[in-house]
């Protein structure tokens, strides 16, 4: 299974139904919160090149946000990519 990666806020709500998906799927995932610290939603924007949250990768693959996780599990392809990474 490829590492997961979700950048997220605490108040943010795709954040939370990106969380649940990947939840329900048993996929397990790093969070980082980029509000925890200073820094943080810089080095998140330098990598991804965007602003919002959540930002998610599984493996090397930039899947973006909750809208396009979801856009994956509505077109079956998003098991695939949780059990080898595409």
């Amino acid at each position: 299974m490829p590492e997961i990666l979700i950048y997220t806020t605490r108040i943010c709500p795709y954040c939370i139904m990106a969380k649940r998906l990947l939840d329900k799927k048993g996929a397990a995932y790093t969070e980082i919160n980029v509000d925890a610290e200073p820094g943080l939603r810089e080095a998140m924007m330098t990598k991804t090149r965007r602003r919002t949250v959540p930002q998610i990768y599984i493996g090397e693959l930039h899947v973006g946000g909750f809208d396009d996780l979801y856009a994956l599990e509505q077109q079956k392809k998003l098991d695939p990519l949780l059990v080898d990474g595409g």
